[in-house]
């Protein structure tokens, strides 16, 4: 398994990126704005259901990679890395974002539940993400890495349960104030690109070791 300064660098990364500005925590803000905690402890529990779809499939897929070939793994991770660099520089470029109101009368708890799991299932952009993002904190010679991997896909979705609860719980005043605050959304973003841009180098770099 991954030793503890390793779960605890993970973590603390799957923390920021989980604060980043994007689709997911925003709906959760705006929902929970119009409509209460409930309804953003709903999305969410909805979005990490397609979390853990997402964890089982790397998981799995990158143990029989490892399994069929070592330079596969090796350009999995040359890969994996040029597309955390991408996504770094959206990242950086992006500006702030602020949800369209919604107007419509409180949605009941299980629609914005299967809706939460929809958004997360449906886009591929995640399971691209956990593919790059995962695998460079799993080690073969540590143990089984689909293990390894499904422990780390459970601490990012611990990591998403604290941060979007926080935000739904906080939404009537935190949460209003950072989606009204254009210079709290760039630092955030600006920090996950320089994070996304370390973790690359680092794949870069493990995958010529």
């Amino acid at each position: 398994m991954p030793p503890p300064e390793t779960l605890a660098a993970f973590f603390t990364a799957a923390l920021l990126l989980a604060l980043s500005p994007g689709p997911d925590n925003l709906f959760v803000l705006t929902q929970s704005t119009l409509h209460g905690k409930k309804a953003g402890f709903a999305i969410t529990f909805g979005l990490c259901t397609g979390l853990i779809a997402h964890t089982l499939a790397v998981a799995f897929g990158v143990a029989a990679i490892i399994r069929a070939s070592a330079v596969a793994f090796t350009a999995l991770k040359i890969l994996g890395a040029a597309y955390l660099l991408h996504l770094a520089w959206l990242m950086f470029r992006a500006r702030p974002m602020k949800p369209a109101p919604d107007s419509d009368a409180s949605p009941p708890g299980h629609r914005l539940y299967l809706r939460g799991a929809l958004m997360n299932l449906s886009n591929p952009k995640v399971a691209l993400f956990f593919l790059a993002f995962l695998p460079q904190f799993a080690d073969p010679a540590r143990g089984p890495m689909a293990l390894q991997l499904i422990l780390l896909g459970g601490l990012f979705i611990v990591a998403t349960v604290l941060v979007f609860g926080g935000i739904a719980t906080l939404a009537d005043s935190l949460g209003q104030a950072f989606r009204n605050s254009a210079r709290a959304q760039t630092t955030v973003n600006q920090l996950a690109a320089a994070l996304f841009v370390g973790l690359a180098a680092r794949l870069f770099a493990s995958a010529h070791n």
